[in-house]
């Protein structure tokens, strides 16, 4: 990694061309731009996750940190690649007047002629679509699990300024369960008439999922409290019987159903590159998630 100190948009560039000289690669195959927002005391994280979600989508990494808003703009940066990448990274440090005009650093930087995501690891905007930065991408990921307070209000407020584009991590933390229900009722095809969906007390997960339950079987679905980690049982009852996955160990889940044995079921955790590389496969609108987003709010709102 090369330190630009005192940088600007047009010198890291610079060192990205002359980076991909110096590995041999002047011209490489790279997908997306994917740009990281994310606090100093976050960002290693952030980046690490980056760096293992790029082996599957090689991308130009931009990294910023958004430092202290006062006094004169500073931008410093560490630009290069390789070293397990898949594509090229720059790590930017603003300070300073340029905090508030992020986006005039990261545009010039953008991939030209390719889709661009934004990635909030953290703390996000309340309305990501709207966001300076956020405006410059089709992509807009969320992760209302990860912010520090407040982390159910925070799944309401991005599903309140739903746009286009926007995405949160918890909601792709459904995709095995979603999964795994869906072939449950394709095996037993009854009419649920109730269901319940128990989880640790704070959840947005389990928020989306109680929504994505209520708009698909158009029944009540309860919100139950465990130790958990994350959800550990989703219930449907039905005429001849309930239709259950547990899952108490945030691993392997049972499989119950009516009139057939127990059966075990990998249901594993996932962490956050394999999240955000499945996020990272479609930058289209995500119609499922709109309309989830759509339900949560009216039934917090009948509350």
């Amino acid at each position: 990694m090369i330190e630009l100190t005192d940088t600007n948009s047009s010198k890291i560039a610079a060192e990205f061309i002359r980076s991909r000289t110096r590995a041999g690669s002047p011209a490489m195959g790279m997908v997306m731009t994917l740009v990281i927002v994310a606090p100093e005391e976050d960002a290693p994280e952030a980046m690490a996750a980056a760096k293992r979600a790029s082996r599957e989508h090689p991308s130009r990494v931009l990294g910023v940190i958004l430092g202290d808003a006062r006094g004169a703009a500073q931008v410093h940066a560490q630009v290069g690649s390789g070293d397990g990448w898949g594509g090229e990274i720059a790590v930017i440090r603003l300070k300073g007047e340029v905090v508030k005009h992020a986006e005039s650093v990261v545009l010039p930087l953008l991939l030209p002629d390719s889709p661009v995501a934004i990635w909030w690891p953290t703390s996000a905007p309340a309305d990501p679509a709207a966001d300076p930065l956020g405006a410059l991408a089709q992509r807009r990921i969320t992760d209302s699990a990860a912010v520090p307070r407040g982390k159910s209000t925070a799944m309401l407020n991005q599903c309140r300024t739903y746009a286009p584009g926007n995405t949160d991590l918890s909601w792709t933390r459904l995709t095995p369960w979603r999964a795994l229900l869906a072939a449950a009722l394709d095996q037993h095809p009854l009419k649920v008439t109730r269901a319940k969906v128990t989880a640790e007390r704070i959840s947005p997960s389990a928020d989306l999922l109680v929504a994505w339950l209520s708009d698909r079987l158009k029944v009540e679905v309860a919100r139950g409290n465990s130790d958990g980690p994350g959800i550990t049982e989703v219930s449907m009852e039905t005429k001849e019987g309930p239709i259950r996955i547990s899952r108490a160990d945030g691993r392997l889940a049972t499989f119950s159903s009516p009139h057939r044995p127990d059966r075990p079921v990998a249901l594993k955790r996932r962490e956050v590159p394999a999240l955000l590389a499945e996020e990272l496969r479609r930058l289209d609108e995500d119609d499922v998630y709109a309309e989830v987003a759509a339900r949560l709010v009216k039934l917090r709102s009948t509350k």
